[in-house]
């Protein structure tokens, strides 16, 4: 026969008690960190949604929810759920089976918009990180700063216009800068003009380019167009991109006739033989890189050659005001010289 034990019950209550701290004490229980941790997931599912959104009508093509749940990299069940809510609460609408963003949803995205894009212009600018990591970073602080942080972040880089790949940075009431210039398919054989901007989507497009080693703010002559494959002549280099490939760059034609003197050059193409004048960096170097080229002496009119050829390829070292420096391809490459 059981008999009532007080100690026994005491002891349990004690364990339901602590059991129930653990899941719902304010704050740092369990259940709150869950239900906190699934509304950031739905936070960041929405942003993206209106993101995607945003660029699609912005490119003028229409995106209906199979598109949406193909291009976004959630749980498609989640995705669902998420436009439901955004509908009700006026962030997008349905016309026909096309997605549109309402007034309120559109300046929802530019605020996205204008937080990517100044957080990439931040890594190029105050970082070290290469290009290639750029956007996924951006991708992720995008959800995480505050209107008072962006704000201050948009203040310490200058209030800037464009963002490294030279898309426009909207202001904070929503105003965005004009980019000149067209698609690269489109301007006739023999057009000067110079890269305005380098579109970093599709990846596998924008990996491409990067591959090529094509610089924003370059100069370019373009020598051959047709539909099988664009060719353009850029500071001492010849490239060859597939038309797919060329229309994510953006070229701003000059109106006069400009002269591309052949001699210019990238350091990087300099052989032991030559010697050459240092008469600008590219555009594409930026912030502490840019700054620390110019300290070790990289300035305009200073005279240059190659102290010594890696066996190995990289990095080879350079001769400039008595200092023998190594740089590697990738930074050479950047340096823009006049041969002698």
């Amino acid at each position: 026969m059981n008999t009532y034990n007080p100690i026994n019950t005491l002891i349990l209550f004690f364990i339901i008690v602590g059991v129930l701290f653990v899941l719902f004490r304010p704050i740092k229980g369990w259940f709150w960190i869950i239900k906190n941790n699934f509304k950031s997931n739905e936070k960041v599912v929405i942003e993206d949604i209106l993101k995607q959104l945003y660029h699609f009508e912005n490119s003028g093509n229409k995106v209906d929810t199979k598109t949406l749940v193909q291009v976004l990299k959630f749980n498609n069940n989640q995705i669902i759920e998420v436009i439901k809510k955004m509908t009700i609460n006026n962030l997008i609408y349905f016309d026909s089976d096309v997605l549109k963003l309402t007034e309120t949803g559109r300046d929802y995205a530019v605020r996205i918009v204008r937080v990517h894009r100044l957080w990439e212009r931040y890594l190029a600018d105050k970082t070290g990180f290469k290009r290639e990591e750029w956007h996924d970073r951006a991708e992720l602080m995008e959800h995480k700063l505050n209107h008072e942080e962006v704000e201050k972040l948009s203040a310490h880089l200058g209030n800037p216009k464009f963002d490294p790949h030279g898309d426009p940075i909207p202001t904070k009431t929503g105003k965005m800068a004009k980019v000149n210039g067209v698609e690269l398919p489109l301007l006739p054989v023999n057009t000067i003009g110079r890269i305005t901007h380098i579109e970093d989507e599709p990846e596998i497009i924008y990996k491409q380019i990067l591959a090529e080693n094509i610089h924003i703010g370059s100069l370019i002559r373009v020598i051959e167009n047709n539909t099988t494959r664009i060719v353009f002549q850029s500071e001492g280099e010849e490239f060859k991109l597939a038309p797919i490939v060329a229309a994510n760059l953006t070229v701003a034609p000059f109106e006069k006739e400009t002269v591309i003197e052949d001699n210019i050059a990238r350091l990087s193409s300099l052989k032991v033989e030559e010697t050459a004048k240092i008469i600008g960096i590219s555009k594409e170097s930026r912030g502490e890189s840019r700054r620390r080229l110019l300290d070790l002496g990289f300035v305009k009119g200073a005279d240059i050659k190659i102290d010594l050829m890696n066996p190995l390829g990289e990095p080879n070292a350079y001769l400039i005001k008595g200092t023998s420096i190594a740089l590697r391809k990738d930074q050479a490459a950047k340096i823009l010289i006049k041969k002698d």
